[in-house]
């Protein structure tokens, strides 16, 4: 894509702009409360988590458990290890150490399950995790640390256990009778989501329940953002639809300007901007996984990429979180099992446009398939200096914060046959990243066109995760990388003797 034609105008400006906004190309670290920090007293807790639910040791590993008929949901979704919102505050050393900028949050309401996704009321914090309070707390705490508090909204559908939805199955003259779609034709009574009858949808078509959730003054959006959240993540945010993911988002803006509202949309995002701040980037994820497991080819890649750029709204795609592993899918070291493919699946989560999106325990390597095994608890044991895959988050993290063009710089991809090439840019030459990386069985030689007038020859392109340095010859670089290989590259604007054909460019 060439976004030149699209976001040059008055570069210095623009990128001054984007800059100011915390939004744009941020780290974000994702934590699932009840599997973060380890509890200090386990026995002093055991109350919180009456029967059927099940306390289990900080060592354990989640197994796939049985259909429970009265429960109407799977037994490990009621397996508890005991995290909280104050174990979590003990740890935020790690987080912040690692060069978060966000904190994002699964689910914390009040909820049957351990994941969140049922809930029962929003305005109330589970009780096993904490209260409003403590996320005030909280929201304090990241805050001085220099960081953002992002939570989950599940505003498509609530638990049967709900008072709410217990009230208006009970009774058709309830409040509450309006916020569901009951009849016969649906398994359990009422309409669910996927067919799941722990899981009632809501009716967001009725007022009353909108005011609830997000138009009043005191709804569940906008009193957390008083409380100092930052913004809210949004569950299935695709079947929320267009028009009221508009009106939450406006909604949090009016309460505090620069929020942010990030849509969980599987589906290509062209069309759901400005009606969410930003997506959960599938369609990046998906390339960059088809790529790194030789499903789709380096060109081909390079093509999806370039055209969801020039199509969706660039300022929107800087914001929007680019995952490759969360607590829906399995663990990345299990998905990508060759460390030089997954290495090189990392580097461009890092450096095409958006915000790096950590699972916990990616950092340090953690394995998990399918639900519920990627959802085990945090393994600290595994967090120290001699942890490769730690130090190479670090790394990537370290350059991601550390080069302006990766958090807020446009994109263009370059000319190449095999390889994904682009370049990352501002409106400074110094800036300037580009990106190469062969998802390929072979080793690949080959030229790249360069696009940028102002890359100078022979002043070469530095490697900045490795010691290679690259010539530029009239436009074009030739480069040779094996399978899963990768380069960073930057210009050397500043050489040793003081000489630089840079000088009247940068």
């Amino acid at each position: 894509m060439d976004l030149a034609n699209r976001f040059d105008r008055e570069l210095a400006g623009t990128f001054e702009q984007r800059s100011d906004d915390w939004r744009n190309g941020a780290v974000v670290y994702q934590v699932l409360v009840d599997r973060f920090g380890p509890p200090k007293d386990l026995d002093a807790r055991r109350h919180l988590y009456p029967a059927p639910k099940v306390l289990r040791a900080w060592d354990e590993v989640p197994t796939a458990g049985r259909y429970l008929d009265q429960e109407r949901l799977w037994s490990h979704e009621i397996d508890f290890w005991g995290g909280d919102l104050a174990s979590l505050r003990d740890h935020l050393d790690h987080i912040e150490g690692l060069g978060s900028d966000v904190l994002y949050l699964n689910p914390i309401h009040l909820a049957y399950t351990n994941h969140g996704y049922d809930a029962l009321d929003y305005a109330r914090v589970a009780p096993h995790l904490g209260t409003r309070q403590d996320v005030a707390d909280l929201a304090e705490t990241v805050h001085e640390r220099g960081m953002r508090l992002v939570l989950d909204g599940v505003f498509n559908h609530m638990g049967r256990n709900s008072q709410f939805f217990r009230s208006a199955e009970s009774d058709p003259q309830s409040p509450y009778r309006g916020w569901f779609d009951f009849g016969e034709q649906y398994p359990g009574g009422a309409r669910s989501w996927w067919l799941a009858e722990n899981l009632p949808e809501l009716v967001l078509e009725n007022p009353a329940l909108r005011e609830h959730i997000y138009a009043g003054e005191d709804s569940i959006v906008r009193s957390y953002l008083r409380d100092g959240v930052d913004g809210w993540r949004l569950d299935v945010a695709f079947e929320i639809g267009f028009r009221y993911l508009a009106e939450l988002t406006q909604a949090a803006r009016a309460q505090k300007p620069g929020s942010l509202v990030v849509g969980e949309i599987t589906s290509y995002p062209k069309e759901w901007f400005p009606s969410v701040d930003a997506v959960l980037n599938f369609a990046f994820r998906e390339i960059i996984l088809g790529a790194a497991t030789h499903e789709i080819g380096g060109n081909q890649a390079l093509r999806m990429l370039d055209r969801i750029g020039s199509e969706a709204d660039y300022e929107h795609i800087l914001k929007s979180w680019i995952f490759l592993e969360n607590h829906d899918t399995p663990r990345l070291a299990t998905m990508v099992p060759d460390p030089q493919a997954r290495r090189m699946a990392q580097v461009l989560q890092f450096s095409l446009p958006g915000a790096p999106n950590l699972y916990y325990g990616g950092e340090i390597g953690m394995t998990g398939g399918a639900d519920p095994e990627m959802r085990a608890p945090m393994r600290w044991d595994l967090v120290e200096e001699k942890n490769p895959t730690l130090a190479w988050t670090r790394r990537l993290i370290d350059l991601h914060q550390s080069r302006r063009a990766l958090r807020i710089g446009n994109f263009r991809a370059l000319t190449a046959e095999r390889l994904i090439a682009f370049e990352r840019y501002t409106d400074r030459i110094a800036d300037s990243v580009l990106v190469l990386a062969n998802p390929g069985v072979e080793e690949v030689t080959e030229s790249v066109q360069l696009v940028n007038s102002k890359l100078m020859d022979p002043w070469p392109m530095i490697d900045l995760l490795g010691d290679a340095q690259v010539p530029v010859g009239r436009g074009l670089i030739r480069v040779t990388l094996p399978p899963g290989g990768f380069l960073v590259l930057a210009p050397e604007v500043h050489p040793e003797g003081g000489y630089t054909s840079y000088k009247r460019v940068q």
